[in-house]
């Protein structure tokens, strides 16, 4: 009779990927230097003309995140995160877990949801992440044994699906600024509007209110207020974005790239053992393709001056160009991680990448601290550009304090606490001391 090995803990030190670590940090800087638009000002998120700035260097700013973070740093997020839980799945199996695997799997990704709860609420931050993620894990369960190749069809049709459904409502947009400036003339004409026509006016009539100065000045104030105000004020828009945004963009958006990172770390890509000619030609042929559309994109919203209607043009082509530059970053960051030196600086940010989850909330209660009403309320008073100011002073306070806090500690606190209720055990946190004297320095 075969002995099953259903003794379960999670993931050892020595177990771990360097190179996903260093992607992990990756990430991290760039998902905050899109974060940060949200963080800091209202509606800038795509379109700087609302707020933030659209010249001289908020412009540049504009232009630089978008040709080279905005989408890719969601696509490695969401690639990494199915990776991870394929890498905890493939080892249970390997274990012969069978349903205390299964147990812990879902176990963790109820925990991470309930995370992302309290992220959103408590932390002030609609556009986290980790609830999507949650949801969407429940889903990745039933392709863990899938071929690579069947991962990627999937991921493709994903893919197909939501650019078909982002050009659809283009085409709506467009008719329905034809049908407002067809409004137009039939009120001058004394002609009565239908309800066709009404509705695409009254539609326009919100599009423009939402950006008006009156609407940015009530957001600027709703985020400025104390803290409990804060929290009522930021709600609305966290269960807008945690209904309809689920399922509006999450399975085309965040599944297909979870699908797609476990069919690349099924083939080895993601682990660095390709040789470096195969990640340069990643590289090549994933910039060539994604910078390309991108500069397309980029240049032809500014050619339009920012038209409501040009972001969503766009958006026909956004998958295309996020996920080949994401593939670019991926090639260049497996060859860094290939070369033979800079090992003081690989351990250095592969810290930020081993405390992730720590570090993405850590952004969130900074933020929260530096732009709400909570701490400085500094929310609105300062231009694109000037964001990266507060942006810059994270990275850095994180790539000092992550590799002084894993010199005493195995984890991060959020990661200890998340395998603590994951897998009912407590696993260690502070070192020995003969553990902190073999820390890695080079």
């Amino acid at each position: 009779m075969e002995i099953q090995n259903t003794s379960l803990s999670p993931v050892e030190i020595l177990e771990r990927i360097t190179a996903l670590d260093i992607m992990r940090w990756f990430v991290l800087c760039g998902i905050l230097l899109i974060n940060i638009n949200s963080f800091g000002l209202a509606h800038a998120y795509g379109d700087p003309t609302i707020s933030g700035g659209s010249t001289g260097w908020n412009l540049y700013t504009w232009i630089a995140t978008n040709m080279f973070f905005e989408g890719t740093m969601r696509c490695i997020f969401s690639l990494l995160f199915g990776v991870g839980m394929f890498i905890l799945l493939d080892r249970m199996d390997n274990r012969h877990a069978g349903i205390k695997g299964a147990d812990i799997y879902f176990r963790r990704l109820t925990w991470l949801l309930l995370f992302g709860v309290l992220h959103a609420y408590i932390l002030i931050w609609s556009g986290e992440i980790l609830f999507n993620y949650a949801l969407i894990g429940f889903l990745v369960y039933s392709f863990r044994r899938q071929a690579p190749k069947t991962l990627v069809i999937i991921a493709l049709v994903l893919f197909s699906i939501g650019s078909f459904w982002n050009f659809m409502k283009y085409r709506g947009k467009v008719e329905m600024l034809v049908k407002v400036e067809q409004a137009k003339v039939m009120k001058a004409e004394g002609k009565e509007l239908d309800r066709e026509f009404k509705g695409a006016t009254e539609a326009w009539e919100k599009v423009q209110e939402n950006r008006s100065p009156e609407i940015i000045n009530a957001f600027y104030e709703g985020l400025r207020k104390g803290y409990f105000g804060v929290v009522a004020f930021n709600a609305l828009e966290v269960f807008k974005w945690k209904t309809y945004g689920t399922y509006r963009y999450d399975v085309w958006d965040v599944l297909s790239m979870m699908l797609l990172g476990i069919a690349l770390f099924k083939w080895n890509i993601l682990s660095g053992d390709k040789p470096a000619l195969f990640y340069l030609t990643l590289v090549a042929v994933g910039y060539a393709i994604g910078l390309t559309v991108n500069y397309f994109e980029t240049t032809n919203i500014i050619n339009q001056n920012f038209s409501y209607i040009s972001f969503y043009e766009t958006n026909a082509t956004y998958d295309l160009g996020r996920v080949a530059v994401s593939m670019g970053h991926i090639g260049m960051i497996m060859l860094f991680s290939k070369l033979n030196v800079l090992h003081w600086l690989k351990y250095t940010i592969s810290c930020i990448g081993k405390m992730a989850l720590t570090n993405y909330l850590t952004h969130s209660l900074i933020c929260m601290i530096v732009f709400t009403g909570v701490g400085f309320g500094m929310f609105g008073k300062l231009q694109l550009y000037e964001l990266l100011y507060v942006v810059f002073s994270i990275w850095l306070f994180q790539l000092i304090i992550s590799p002084i806090w894993l010199k005493y500690f195995h984890h991060g606190p959020a990661e200890w606490l998340w395998r603590r209720m994951s897998y009912l055990q407590k696993p260690p946190f502070k070192k020995s001391k003969a553990v902190e004297n073999n820390v890695v320095e080079a």
